[in-house]
């Protein structure tokens, strides 16, 4: 009878901890205890545990296909990325491999533990937003200790040695406000995620350098932060029953979607009474009613250049080691205005 391989996943089910526990006890690491390390390193020897042989499998032997991560593939964004990496990819013979972390860490280490077995000969990823709250990085890191080259995309950190392709959000919500601002607004409030997203931070920041710049007061009340993925109404409308604003700058375009929904039922005009911006110019902003100006942040674009990026690493064989081969791309964003202010 043949066994089955032992992964990562089984054995932290079988024990009840964290993948990021079991990775690290193997690794001996001194951040978890001893009785933990002890037990883990036991338990994958008796069950023959083996991990993949990334370097060797990668290095040896081309396959043609990247990989890619990202949080969602319902949001528009990250459907418009995924195009842009898969048209330059197959256009210089390439295939995509998609996985999806839905937002979750031990997902996303999964995922790369999948495809880093030989699948892929790099990848492309955009960190969920349970990584981003962990703030662990360790199994992107052990891809790039091993020279598989990584590029990250929107949702990046400084932790990880590797290539970025980014937007400069301050700067795209600082221009919505101040947009916002020579319409005439002054209570202008911010919708945010629950989920402190290293976007969602930068975007708070440029909101806030607008007020600053403006001398217009920051109020804490102005900002309301929503549930990631799974809205509860009644938050959304106790904040318009109880705070008195003229605009909205929303780092998505779900959010702002929905408080346009909320504010015409509460009988606002919109945008005499409440103007609203919301992040990502896509489908849902072009046919909703009024059409929602957003910061298109060309996610197309941002797909070829992650692509091309990866590419190039993987055909001229880049020491992914040597922090001097890491750059960053800034894709400009663009405001697109239409009837929502």
């Amino acid at each position: 009878m043949i066994r089955k391989k032992v992964t990562l996943k089984d054995i932290a089910r079988e024990l009840d901890v964290s993948i990021s526990t079991v990775s690290k006890a193997l690794k001996n690491s001194s951040e978890i205890g001893r009785d933990t390390r002890d037990k883990i390193q036991a338990f994958a020897k008796l069950y023959n545990y083996k991990p993949n042989n990334i370097a060797v499998s990668l290095k040896n032997k081309r396959t043609r296909n990247i990989g890619v991560i990202i949080p969602d593939i319902v949001h528009h964004f990250f459907t418009t990325v995924f195009r842009g990496i898969e048209k330059y990819a197959n256009s210089l013979g390439y295939n995509v491999i998609v996985c999806v972390s839905d937002e979750s860490f031990d997902s996303e280490v999964i995922n790369t533990e999948l495809l880093a077995n030989g699948s892929i000969d790099g990848f492309i990823i955009a960190l969920s937003a349970e990584t981003q709250e962990k703030q662990d990085y360790s199994h992107l890191k052990e891809v790039t200790d091993q020279g598989i080259p990584v590029v990250l995309f929107d949702r990046v950190t400084d932790e990880v040695p590797c290539d970025k392709v980014i937007i400069d959000d301050e700067a795209a919500a600082m221009e919505a406000v101040e947009f916002l601002i020579q319409k005439g607004k002054k209570r202008i409030a911010f919708f945010t995620t629950a989920h402190k997203l290293g976007v969602s931070q930068k975007r708070e920041k440029g909101y806030r350098r607008a007020l600053d710049k403006h001398g217009i007061p920051f109020y804490k009340e102005l900002v309301l932060e929503l549930p990631f993925q799974f809205e509860e109404e009644q938050i959304s409308r106790s904040f318009f029953q109880n705070q008195s604003f003229d605009a909205v700058l929303s780092v998505n375009e779900i959010f702002a979607i929905r408080g346009m929904r909320l504010a015409s039922e509460l009988g606002y005009e919109i945008p005499g009474d409440i103007s609203f911006i919301g992040f990502t110019d896509g489908i849902l902003s072009k046919y909703a009613t009024p059409g929602l100006s957003a910061i298109a942040q060309h996610g197309e674009q941002m797909g070829e250049t992650a692509a091309r990026m990866l590419i190039d690493k993987i055909e001229n064989e880049y020491d992914e080691t040597d922090p001097g081969n890491y750059r960053t791309e800034i894709i400009q964003a663009s405001l697109v205005k239409r009837r929502s202010t």
